[in-house]
């Protein structure tokens, strides 16, 4: 049963009390003055149509993951256009025949979720790429794992370009004119594969990363597995090749990166000032002897430095221990470090998201934490939390906002605002499925001046009411927009009970159905 029918239970149980009271005798011989119980009758009946908000899974006080209305792995940062845009891999929940949740064992992940956000806190989602398999841009493709981005001006124009793992077995790499897509595969087959030199023994043939330097030259990393267990600590089976002008092709053949010490997977690649940073996920074969020589444990991401991006890597830093040892569900580690606005982040995958569903599969969840560094600006050790990352600045609601770009949500879907077109629309609606779901959006600022109303851009066959809360899913309305089958997209308006003013978190707890939510503002 949802929240509110719960809620609406406990009501019903309080006015059968009162009417206990008002009906069996009389108010004067229960000593109860008739005022107070007909107020007492008037609040009940108040509560009872005041729409509770739902749970949400993640706490309103955190800010990790960023996002929860989907799974999200193997986080890839690109910054772009004042936004950092993250791409993840698909985890899809699978079910074995008797409805029981399946392992994650990633086979059915053929897509790429994006979303996007110039706060950190806020994400606009931009739904979902199908990268490989039947309804994907790389057809020829099984599986869309560990997705990498860049972009390059060619021509005059910036061409975004999407680099992923088919499975373990190749490099696959799609072209958009926006960073959030449609792609399109402009090869027809892989860019890496077991025929390209050097790479025909590579255990894993994955985890794609890319590195455009300061000169223009685009380098990608990939690689990972232990091919046998004497070889647990050096595999070799880390590579490094630069891309050509084109950003799909190699130039040149692909490098063995020699004394990556306990490779597992998840090649990263940074460049802090004139020092380049490969990152990886150490393997679980890692040995006393070893933590006691380099620093790290199993599953625990670790650094190597060089002043050359494609050779002379040294052991540098750990850098994030396996996120088990932060939340308690281990499982495998996967990291992308990116700079934004000055300061240096990391993102990482966990499973707290699965945890608070009450899931046991190894489903995973992207979490952002400030990055450690040290005073040379090297990567040092960096904690998970479920706090995350503090707001970069507030939001202004004077301006139109995407419904989908949000902080924390509960009981609502995200769909392509073309409906039926479910395949890389970067543009997406809020859909609302269960009473007293809702969306956050946090820090936004009314100023001084203040807010006296709210618009919001709707469509859809149902009707219903988007509440418009403060600072709490709980709060009391302070506007109530009324949504009475639009149809094609319409602006609806509610004034506010009292000017709103200061900076709040702001919260739209949805009523009815069969409607979509687009957009919205506030009007000064």
């Amino acid at each position: 049963m949802g929240k509110l029918g719960g809620f609406q239970i406990a009501i019903c149980g309080q006015l059968l009390l009162l009417a206990g009271l008002t009906g069996c005798s009389s108010a004067g011989e229960n000593n109860v003055p008739a005022e107070t119980t007909e107020t007492a009758i008037q609040e009940s009946v108040e509560m009872e149509t005041k729409l509770e908000a739902l749970k949400p899974i993640k706490p309103i006080t955190d800010h990790n993951p960023v996002m929860t209305q989907r799974f999200g792995a193997d986080p890839y940062a690109l910054v772009y256009g004042g936004r950092v845009y993250l791409y993840m891999t698909g985890d899809k929940v699978s079910y074995n025949p008797d409805k029981t949740i399946k392992e994650n064992t990633y086979g059915n992940i053929d897509c790429i979720h994006v979303i996007s956000s110039d706060d950190l806190v806020n994400w606009t989602d931009h739904g979902i790429i199908h990268a490989a398999g039947k309804q994907g841009a790389a057809k020829w493709g099984g599986n869309s794992w560990a997705p990498a981005a860049a972009y390059k001006n060619i021509d005059g124009k910036d061409k975004f370009f999407l680099y992923f793992a088919n499975s373990g077995n190749g490099i696959a790499v799609l072209t958009a004119d926006n960073p959030a897509g449609p792609f399109t595969d402009p090869l027809g087959e892989a860019l890496i594969s077991r025929e390209t030199p050097t790479c025909a023994e590579v255990t894993w043939l994955f985890d794609p990363a890319v590195l455009m330097d300061e000169d223009g030259q685009c380098y990608i990393y990939f690689g990972g597995g232990v091919p046998a267990p004497e070889k647990a600590d050096n595999p070799g089976t880390a590579r490094v090749a630069k891309l050509s002008e084109d950003m799909i092709h190699l130039d040149g053949d692909p490098v063995i990166m020699d004394n990556v010490p306990y490779l597992f997977e998840d090649s990263g690649i940074n460049r802090i000032g004139d020092t380049y940073y490969y990152s990886y996920c150490t393997n679980f074969n890692v040995t006393g002897e070893a933590t006691e020589k380099y620093g790290f444990h199993n599953g625990e991401i670790m650094t190597l430095s060089s002043d050359k991006p494609m050779e002379g890597f040294t052991v540098a830093n750990p850098v994030l221990r396996n996120p088990g040892d932060f939340f308690g569900r281990s499982g495998n580690n996967h990291h992308c470090m990116f700079e934004f606005e000055g300061k240096y982040y990391m993102a990482y995958h966990s499973r707290i998201l699965e945890e608070e569903m009450d899931i046991d599969g190894g489903y995973r969840s992207t979490n952002i934490d400030l990055l450690v560094q040290d005073e040379n600006g090297a990567p040092i050790a960096t904690k998970g939390t479920k706090a995350g990352v503090a707001q970069l600045h507030t939001v202004n609601p004077y301006e139109e906002i995407s419904a989908v770009t949000m902080a924390n949500q509960a009981g609502i879907l995200t769909k392509p605002v073309e409906a039926g077109k479910e395949t890389d629309c970067p543009d997406q609606v809020l859909v609302p499925f269960e009473e007293g779901g809702f969306s956050e959006v946090s820090g936004v600022d009314f100023g001084t001046e203040g807010a006296g109303s709210f618009l919001a851009k709707v469509d859809g066959k149902g009707t219903g009411e988007i509440h418009v809360r403060l600072d709490s899913p709980a709060g009391e309305d302070v506007a109530v927009l009324k949504v009475e089958a639009p149809s094609d997209a319409t602006e609806i308006k509610a004034e506010c009970d009292k000017k709103i003013t200061g900076e709040h978190n702001v919260f739209f707890v949805f009523s009815g159905k069969d409607y979509r939510f687009i957009s919205w503002k506030a009007v000064s």
